[in-house]
């Protein structure tokens, strides 16, 4: 029988850009929103959405989640745990917002400094894919 446990691919673009905002609110939490699709069983994050309003505390982050209702393109949420322990905590999945958690650490480079999660804590594969990049001639 086939796993239903869904992975997720990340293009290394935007976890550079998950990496840097968080080097650069350190030692606070960063936090953004994730776009993407699910496609059999496969979660494609595709851009990266910062929340209005976010407060980046130490130990902390805080965001209206209604601000957000009607956008069924956000699959989750990504932040930071300066830390440097990447599983999720009880206030983090308490606070669970779509479909995954992401959670990045320090040094803030490379596969093991990133996590995902789905709702019931358990941690999803993660696929680094090529950058998406932009054609420059359009």
């Amino acid at each position: 029988m086939a796993s239903t446990i869904p992975s997720v691919q990340i293009p290394q673009d935007i976890l550079d850009t998950i990496f840097s905002g968080a080097k650069q609110l350190y030692p606070r939490e960063s936090f953004l929103l994730l776009r993407g699709k699910k496609n059999k069983g496969i979660i494609k994050i595709t851009d990266l959405v910062l929340a209005p309003f976010a407060v980046h505390g130490e130990g902390n982050v805080h965001f209206n989640p209604y601000m957000f209702s009607g956008d069924y393109s956000l699959v989750g949420t990504v932040h930071s745990h300066p830390s440097g322990n990447i599983s999720p905590s009880h206030v983090d999945m308490n606070y669970f917002f779509g479909r995954i958690l992401m959670i990045v650490g320090p040094p803030f480079e490379g596969k093991n400094c990133i996590a995902a999660y789905d709702s019931n804590a358990e941690r999803l594969p993660v696929e680094i894919t090529a950058a998406i990049g932009f054609d420059s001639e359009e």
